[in-house]
This record gives C-alpha cells, sequence and structure tokens, in this order.
C-alpha cells in the first residue's frame, strides 16, 4: 500500500464545498500539498464557500483554482501545472431535489466533469482515485441496512442515477487503464459549515427566526446522519489504502428517525419547532441505513461522533458563524 506521506500534492475537487473544505483543510494540517479546484457556483450562498476557502488560502501549501470540471481545457492545465500524486474527488453538483429542475447542470458537471477527471488521471499517469459516491444510489432498494452488495440499478433521481453512471465508469478505467478507483457512498454528512440546502441548517435556521420547518413523509423519516469528522477519517484512509477496486458505504451505522432529529435541535436551541407537515417528495425515500463492515474491515472506519455531539457542534459553529446570541 503506498499511503499518505507528507508533502504528497493531492488534487481536492470541490475544495470549498462542505466535504471538500474539510477533507483538504485535514490534509493540509497532516503535511500534503493541496491542489484546489471549484466553481463556486450560486446553488447555495457562495459567501460560505468563499469563507471556506479562505480559511484555506492562509495554507501555503494550497493552491486554488476556480472553474468548472465540465472544461476539459482547465483540468489539462491543472495536471499540466502540478505533478498530482492522488485525486480525491469530490466536487459534484448536490441535491436530489435540485436535480428534478436542473438536469443539465447534473450531466455537465457529474458526468461530463467525471469523465474529463478520469481521462487526464489516466494520460497523466495518476493512478489513484478516490471520488464521492452517495447513499441516493440505494434508490427503491428495501433491504435494511444498505449494503454494497444490493442491487443498485433502481435510481429515483437523476442524481442518484449520476452517481451510479461515475461508478459504472470508474470500474471501465480501472479495467481498462488500471486505475485505483474507489467510490464512497455517503450517508446525509453533516456538521459546521454544512450545506445550507441540508435539513440541519435549514431547521436550525427556520426555528431561530421563528418560521416554520418543512417536515415531509409527515415525519416518518430515517437518515443514516453522519457527522463530517468522520466522513474525512473514512475519506483519508481510502486516500492511503488506494485500493485497486472499491465502493465503500461510509455512514454512522444507525438510522436516526426525523422526529428524534428534530427534537435534538429543539434541545440544543432552547426553542420548539412549528412544523408543517408535507408529503413524500419525488426522488425521496424513507430510509437510509448504512451497512459500514466493509468500511471497518478494509478502512478500518469507526465513526465515533453521535448525534447529540454532532448536532450540538454544528448548532454552536452555526451561532458563532452567524454572530447569534441566544
Amino acid at each position: 500500500m503506498q499511503g499518505l506521506l507528507p508533502n504528497q500534492t493531492i488534487l481536492v475537487t470541490g475544495s470549498a464545498g462542505f466535504i471538500g473544505f474539510h477533507t483538504a483543510r485535514r490534509l493540509l494540517d497532516d503535511g500534503q500539498k493541496v491542489i484546489g479546484l471549484d466553481n463556486f457556483n450560486d446553488y447555495y450562498d457562495p459567501r460560505l464557500k468563499e469563507d471556506r476557502n479562505k480559511i484555506l488560502e492562509t495554507n501555503k501549501n494550497f493552491h486554488l483554482y476556480r472553474g468548472n470540471l465540465e472544461d476539459l481545457s482547465l483540468i489539462k492545465k491543472i495536471f499540466r501545472e502540478n505533478k498530482i500524486d492522488k485525486i480525491c474527488h469530490l466536487a459534484a453538483q448536490a441535491g436530489v431535489r435540485y436535480s428534478m429542475t436542473n438536469p443539465h447542470a447534473y450531466v455537465r458537471s457529474n458526468i461530463v466533469g467525471f469523465v474529463n477527471l478520469l481521462e487526464e488521471a489516466k494520460n497523466n499517469k495518476v493512478y489513484d482515485f478516490i471520488y464521492a459516491s452517495s447513499s441516493s444510489v440505494y434508490g427503491k432498494n428495501d433491504l435494511i441496512p444498505f449494503s454494497e452488495q444490493d442491487n443498485v440499478d433502481q435510481p429515483i433521481s437523476l442524481y442518484a442515477a449520476t452517481k451510479k453512471s461515475n461508478e459504472l465508469i470508474a470500474y471501465t478505467y480501472h479495467h481498462l487503464y488500471g486505475l485505483h478507483c474507489t467510490g464512497l457512498r455517503f450517508f446525509t454528512v453533516y456538521g459546521p459549515y454544512g450545506r445550507p440546502d441540508m435539513a440541519l441548517f435549514l431547521f436550525t435556521k427556520a426555528i431561530l427566526e421563528n418560521r416554520p420547518i418543512d417536515v415531509y413523509n409527515s415525519g416518518k423519516m430515517e437518515r443514516d446522519f453522519t457527522y463530517i469528522d468522520d466522513i474525512v477519517e473514512g475519506i483519508i484512509s481510502s486516500l492511503a489504502h488506494a485500493y485497486p477496486y472499491e465502493i465503500f458505504n461510509l455512514g454512522n451505522n444507525q438510522a436516526v428517525k426525523l422526529t428524534d432529529f428534530i427534537k435534538c435541535i429543539e434541545n440544543n436551541l432552547g426553542k420548539n419547532a412549528q412544523q408543517n407537515m408535507l408529503a413524500m417528495q419525488p426522488g425521496d425515500v424513507a430510509k437510509t441505513f448504512a451497512n459500514i463492515d466493509l468500511a471497518k474491515t478494509k478502512l478500518n472506519f469507526r465513526p465515533r461522533v453521535s448525534i447529540e455531539k454532532g448536532i450540538s457542534n454544528f448548532i454552536q459553529w452555526y451561532k458563532n458563524y452567524y454572530q447569534i446570541n441566544v
């Protein structure tokens, strides 16, 4: 195994995104050089992305490129100007519901951009390629908990379909060109500097502003909420191992009821939520729950942060970041 050595150069796409930022910061803290790529799009407030990036920019071993994955000339330029040792591909057009109204954004970023990266990895003999997949690939799967061995041929959103496509394309590049490709199926990642379109952020903001929160499927939802620090540990281990071809679930290994999740937020804020009960949304699933046995065995993946601690950490960050005194 070629591990992570100090002064290796890691390309982190989506470096100003939630997971990309935390991963890049960890790599920098560990002594790696990080080449970041992000387009700072307006899917959510770009100011949060800029603030994440400012933190990374304080490290002399970080260098940022601004632009799109589908811009092949830019991707070629990045590889031409840097001797890259490994690729950590975390950029994507995110969001299940958004894919219903903006399908072309997902095809450009998640498929065209994905192939651009793999092609340049092949052309430049960068063999270690770690990429973000998603628990959404399980789609209509009703086997609980979700296992990497389950059939994932029924995606129920375009976002999920692009992630399943990534896994298939990665296997092809592994088979044809010997690239070491590891796909990571993330399960509902949350924590400080999290995405504003995710439930924890939306609920916290609404409760503090005395606005009702939208609760889908009348609250009969369960999610395998996974804290960002645990996810980053799994990513770093994947980069270090660089298996020939693997797909891993990275989750907390337990399903949390949405009603309990909301109660935990209320307890931390000291305020009750006004709940607007709604039907299930197209593309959503009622329950996610990760079987992480494979990641435990091959990555030594051990999620440690409880939902109570994770929500507390997020709300403390949220109050500090937005200068809220409650």
